[in-house]
């Protein structure tokens, strides 16, 4: 139990984290988006996408009546069009908010066409902005809908994908001016849909059918979200995409588009809900009233060789008596998933938002924080903190690392006075060697009287790595879900800190135009750029404060382990490299002032002139 063997344990044990995390995830994501992309992209090109997905669940609670259709039934393929081609061939009532563009087709009522202008495919603030909602008929439809469904005996029609509405009045929605659409359908029922929406991301649907027939009519609200195709996601284990929802006393509902695929549908009874589907970034979310009581489904359907996955829910029916008049509310969450816009529960510091201003069901996990939740939410609540004074999360995350350095500092303190004590009984360990060099017990035996008698936890200089992996993953794990993080920028050439550093030693930093990363099987370890460098360099002074091990493997260890590291973590986000990098920084300023305090000698720089020295004397031999 020596000081190297300590140090060397901390070291694999970070090693082995590292490697596995590569390994496991990272390699195999990567593959498996490539794959995904090019299969999609074969699929688009043989396969048209289809009009409209699969039916929501309609069962009713008991006693009541069975509906005889229901919405979003199943229709044939039909030809793929251009996307300004689809939303040219129906009337629609244009939307324009500070956050959303987009519009309404009146054929249908569905909201079908949003983009969000806050946000660009690149950091390039000229190019595209991200597309959310598209119309059927295109390459990738996804849309809202909401309405009514008749129940069995109900003759009467209703709308459907098919219905034209007219618009009662003229103008755009705006989140000072609502939409009022009506359809009469000719035999004593008429329809009023009321929309409105915020400032942020928040469609408000209120649908009102009067009954001027001659029989009462009962009828089932319910709300939907469509998506045709399965979309290219990240393929992270850390990630969710695809179907998700908190339900009731169901709890948190998360199905990737693989198992609903597998699972066809699934069905749900619940109380104070929400369910949606959600990206990395961008979510559509239904959010009925905390009180209703909801039939809710995820569902998978195949539509020729495309898959077209759907929530929805049904609830409880209502009667609507001759002469009088029924109501349904419904709210559409479309947009990013902004914290500050979700809402983030965390005691005393978390953010409100839709979840707290609506009264939700933990909305907050709609933003995948994890199972470490209560290391990562404090975590961006600290970066976020820091951007609104300094406007750059880079400089967030320098300073964070500073705070986490000082909660744990008493810790880290006797940590590392434990491995300066340490050092300074190297001499009397490598005595015991000497004198029982061939009774291992013995040695053990002394040792441990030598930690008794100085007070010396040999365990304690695997501490600080122990702390700094939570933390690691944690701030990983911020970088890689927030959006706040998507395009942040930091000095020079970092402009997206979720991103690798896009600089490489292997095309001398840009001026060959080469990209070496696009070299089969290998050339993802390639991607090595300046960050990654300095990282490196600031972890081989760490491993070089210490004294040079006497054991030749573990000198071998010593040596390419900030190597080793280097590449490892060259395609992790550069925000994360830039974390690691500091945090080597400040803990070789840490563990210098506590070992001259104790007494014990700084070897860094004797460490390092003893390597040129040896390779000197080679050279001389």
């Amino acid at each position: 139990m020596t000081d190297n063997r300590n140090t060397i344990l901390a070291v694999i044990l970070s090693g082995l984290v590292l490697i596995a995390w590569q390994y496991f995830y990272n390699v195999p994501a990567m593959e498996k988006q490539r794959a995904q992309q090019q299969a999609q992209a074969e699929l688009q090109k043989a396969n048209p996408q289809p009009t409209a997905s699969a039916t929501p669940g309609t069962t009713p609670q008991a006693g009541s009546t069975t509906p005889t259709t229901t919405p979003g039934a199943n229709q044939p393929a039909q030809p793929v069009v251009a996307r300004d081609t689809a939303i040219a061939s129906s009337p629609r009532v244009k939307v324009d908010t500070p956050r959303l563009v987009g519009s309404i087709s009146l054929k249908g009522g569905r909201i079908d066409d949003l983009a969000l202008v806050q946000y660009r495919e690149t950091v390039d603030p000229k190019s595209p902005p991200i597309i959310l909602y598209s119309p059927s008929g295109t390459a990738e439809p996804y849309y809202a809908e909401f309405g009514w469904v008749a129940a069995t005996g109900v003759t009467s029609k209703m709308p459907d994908s098919q219905t034209v509405w007219q618009q009662d009045g003229s103008g755009s929605l705006t989140p000072t001016a609502p939409v009022v659409l009506k359809w009469d359908n000719g035999d004593g029922l008429t329809f009023r849909r009321t929309i409105s929406v915020d400032d942020h991301y928040l469609f408000t649907i209120k649908d009102e059918v009067s009954n001027v027939g001659n029989a009462p009519v009962t009828l089932y609200p319910f709300a939907l979200i469509s998506r045709h195709g399965t979309p290219q996601v990240s393929g992270y284990y850390i990630l969710h995409e695809g179907l998700i929802g908190y339900l009731g006393e169901h709890g948190l509902q998360e199905y990737a588009y693989k198992k609903i695929d597998e699972a066809k549908k699934v069905d749900f009874k619940a109380t104070n809900g929400w369910l949606g589907i959600t990206d990395k970034y961008w979510a559509s979310a239904l959010l009925p009233d905390t009180s209703a009581q909801l039939q809710a489904k995820f569902s998978s359907n195949l539509v020729g060789n495309v898959h077209t996955y759907q929530t929805d829910y049904l609830l409880d029916p209502v009667t609507v008596a001759i002469g009088g008049t029924a109501t349904a509310n419904a709210r559409l969450f479309a947009g990013a998933k902004e914290a500050g816009v979700v809402g983030i529960n965390f005691p005393l510091a978390g953010l409100g938002g839709y979840n707290k201003a609506l009264g939700l069901n933990k909305f907050d996990l709609l933003i995948d924080w994890g199972w470490f939740y209560f290391i990562t939410k404090p975590m961006f609540l600290g970066l976020d903190f820091f951007y609104r004074f300094f406007g750059n999360f880079g400089i967030s995350i320098l300073l964070v690392t500073v705070i986490v350095k000082l909660l744990f500092f008493p810790l880290a303190n006797k940590s590392y006075a434990s491995m300066a004590k340490m050092k300074s009984i190297q001499p009397q360990l490598q005595a015991l060697k000497e004198r029982y060099p061939d009774d291992k017990v013995k040695q053990q035996q002394e040792m441990m009287e030598i930690y008794r008698k100085e007070k010396i936890n040999p365990v304690a200089g695997c501490l600080p790595v122990v702390i700094q992996i939570p933390v690691f993953f944690s701030l990983y794990k911020v970088l890689f879900v927030t959006i706040e993080m998507r395009h942040a920028p930091f000095y020079g050439w970092i402009k997206d800190l979720s991103a690798p550093d896009p600089t490489n030693l292997f095309n001398l930093f840009g001026l060959i135009p080469f990209d070496p990363t696009t070299i089969p099987v290998f050339g993802h370890y390639l991607a090595l750029g300046i960050w990654p460098i300095i990282m490196g360099i600031t972890m081989w002074f760490q491993m070089k404060l210490n004294p040079t091990p006497p054991d030749p493997t573990q000198q071998i260890i010593f040596n390419w382990m900030p190597l080793i590291f280097t590449f490892m973590l060259a395609g992790f986000p550069a925000g994360l490299v830039i974390y690691w990098a500091w945090n080597n920084t400040l803990s070789v300023i840490q563990q210098s002032f506590i070992m001259r305090r104790n007494g014990v000698k700084v070897e860094l720089f004797d460490n390092i002139r003893s390597m040129f020295k040896k390779k000197v004397t080679t050279e001389a031999v």
